[in-house]
């Protein structure tokens, strides 16, 4: 009975002690290491801090003009890893970059159903003088139609647009926004000086705002008319006004929005050119926003690829 009692504990014991073992390797949060799930975000944190700090040094020592102003974020935190943009939070116009949202605040009173319009050029308000032609959504976003979104935008009102500003973080428009400014557009067709942007009752957004609020959209990609609008992007970046983002970074593709914007600088210019790009195109983890002074929105946005190729791993 000594020695049945003796071989029972034996094997109890060679039970209990792998069984342990198994147990400690597969405790949540804990790694092989056996470092626990705190010391782990920790690490994370470090690296992307370090991350920050290169990325930033890289873009300062290879983009030293005074006359690009950039943001660069971290998609899935939110987090701005690098930047040099003179008082960010102030609202400024910023053209066509408004674009993606006003066809948003459209689709929602439509049922997110779309007209095709022809684009006849310069009488029909475009910035390009022998017009697109016929136009969809998405490609009139690739191309930033003017003409286009005048159409869109004909009827309506801050009174629609503001739910979506407070939806993606954008200043609300005010109340003499109505019409075309709703897209970045003068409400004149003559007075537009050049692509994508008038002067008068602009609608005022920050660029922080601006781009907290594509990266808010690309978060909500499966909502109803956003996928219409990230092809707009895709193709933008492709063959769009936005070209140039693709062209530069080689073997990557993005999705991009370009828009210019009357010049806020003391060394005044007829326009700023702004591109917004949300890279890779297939799964973002990075966006990047650039305003680049005395440019339209198609130059900005080479330099914008060029930014990211510096810092593509």
């Amino acid at each position: 009975m000594r020695i049945l009692a003796l071989l029972l504990v034996i094997v109890g014991l060679c039970l209990l002690f792998p069984g342990s073992q198994r147990a400690q390797r597969s405790t949540p949060g804990r790694s092989d290491s056996g470092m626990d799930g705190r010391s782990n975000l920790s690490s994370d944190s470090r690296g992307t801090s370090l991350f920050a700090q290169s990325t930033a040094q890289t873009l300062h020592r290879d983009f030293p003009s005074d006359d690009i102003s950039f943001l660069l974020i971290d998609i899935p935190s939110g987090e701005v890893l690098a930047s040099r943009w003179d008082h960010p939070e102030i609202p400024i116009a910023m053209g066509s970059l408004v674009k993606p949202f006003t066809a948003l605040a459209y689709g929602e009173g439509h049922d997110f159903r779309y007209p095709v319009h022809i684009c006849r050029g310069a009488s029909t308000g475009c910035w390009r003088p022998r017009g697109h032609g016929k136009m969809d959504l998405t490609s009139a976003i690739a191309q930033s139609c003017n003409s286009y979104f005048r159409m869109l935008t004909a009827q309506m009102t801050a009174a629609e647009m503001t739910p979506f500003a407070a939806r993606f973080g954008l200043q609300p428009p005010s109340k003499e926004n109505s019409g075309p400014a709703l897209a970045g557009l003068s409400n004149h067709v003559a007075a537009d000086p050049g692509p994508d942007h008038g002067s008068d009752t602009a609608w005022l957004i920050a660029p922080l705002n601006m781009a907290r609020a594509y990266r808010e959209l690309i978060r909500s990609r499966y909502d109803r008319g956003v996928r219409l609008v990230l092809d707009g992007m895709a193709q933008s970046a492709r063959q769009g006004t936005a070209a140039d983002v693709d062209r530069a970074l080689l073997n990557s593709v993005a999705l991009a929005k370009t828009g210019t914007a009357p010049c806020i600088h003391a060394r005044h210019a007829p326009g700023d050119g702004f591109t917004v790009v949300l890279f890779p195109a297939g799964h973002p983890t990075v966006l990047l926003l650039v305003r680049v002074h005395g440019v339209p929105g198609s130059q900005a946005a080479g330099i914008a690829g060029r930014m990211l190729r510096s810092i593509e791993p």
